[in-house]
């Protein structure tokens, strides 16, 4: 394992941002992880999975330690369910395909959702009616402090819309190194009622999804949506969709009828953040070489050299209007660094 000085982190974030770490290190296995931690127990440290959810605005003052445990198995089974575990670093998009060729249910709504398995869990990943806690069962993440590992179930890791206990009461505490997955082998729950799922299919003539059909829909839409990061710079959606009380979007709503808007409780809504972005005249936007993608207004662009200072202004002006124009607050999903 080699420290290496000085090194760009431009191919390691999926914005890519041109940004230095003071040290790096890619760690191959759990043993690798903690001779790492123990050797340089008082240096300032960066964990870095995929590089998929963050904005680099400067350079790393740290040890920039890149996870890439590699390797899937399946670790129980019985007739209608199977256990799966993925290590932290397995690409998430390859990890789902995996899955739908094993003919294993759960997953293929997130299909195509940049980022390695082990930071899933620490954002509650979702999309298209799914999220990571349906399927999830456990991780193992190891203690930066004392390179314990502790096994979090689901239960203990607080999911919340793309939230957890490790964005929040463990924060910089834990390194996932494995995440558990219950996934169906028979009887698979096929969800195509969210977005544009069903029109996709049935553009396909295709009456009864199976798996793959799903994944595949799901693919032709996010690829129609949102650009490639190897072709474009981009972390995916950069803000969450705002969840409001019902009788604080009342009152929005009056003002606004047009509003775009989904039932999540008795007493909460959930607004599009993209529908307000759009409103607001932002859509396809170019400050420079920072922008918002002319396809969906969620996503924020490098179209080449912007820096991520650039991009992190462009999202505050962007909040700053939508409540300017809406009283609405939206939140960044992405991590500002």
């Amino acid at each position: 394992m080699e420290i290496v000085p000085n090194f760009s982190l431009k191919k390691y974030n999926t914005f890519g941002i041109e940004a230095k770490a003071k040290q790096f290190v890619a760690v191959h296995s759990v043993q690798d992880l903690t001779t790492i931690l123990q050797e340089n127990k008082s240096q300032k440290k960066f964990i870095l999975g995929g590089g998929s959810n963050m904005l680099l605005t400067k350079d790393i003052d740290a040890l920039v330690i890149h996870i890439d445990l590699k390797g899937k198995k399946i670790i129980e089974e019985n007739d209608d369910f199977v256990w799966v575990e993925s290590q932290a670093g397995e690409s998430w998009h390859e990890f789902v395909l995996w899955t739908i060729d094993q003919n294993f249910g759960g997953l293929e709504n997130m299909s195509l959702i940049p980022g390695n398995v082990g930071t899933t869990p620490v954002q509650n990943i979702g999309a298209y009616g799914t999220e990571i806690k349906d399927t999830f069962v456990s991780c193992e993440a190891m203690t930066i402090e004392n390179q314990k590992i502790k096994t979090f179930t689901k239960e203990e890791c607080h999911f919340g819309y793309r939230e957890s206990i490790f964005k929040n009461e463990v924060k910089n505490q834990y390194i996932i190194t494995s995440v558990v997955f219950k996934l169906t082998k028979t009887n698979h729950k096929i969800n195509t009622s969210y977005g544009d799922i069903s029109a996709e299919l049935a553009k396909n003539n295709i009456t009864n999804p199976t798996l793959k059909d799903v994944s595949n829909a799901v693919i032709a839409i996010r690829q129609s949506k949102l650009p490639d990061p190897k072709e474009l710079g981009n972390s995916g959606s950069f803000f969450k969709n705002p969840i409001l009380l019902k009788s604080d979007f009342e009152k929005i709503h009056q003002q606004f009828p047009e509003m775009k808007y989904f039932d999540i409780s008795e007493t909460e809504v959930k607004v599009p953040a993209g529908w307000l972005i759009e409103q607001a005249g932002f859509k396809g936007k170019r400050f420079g070489d920072a922008g918002i993608h002319k396809n969906q207004a969620l996503v924020l662009v490098n179209y080449g050299n912007a820096t991520g200072q650039e991009i992190l202004n462009v999202s505050k002006d962007i909040q700053e209007t939508i409540f300017k124009t809406f009283g609405i607050h939206i939140e960044a999903e992405v991590n500002v660094i």
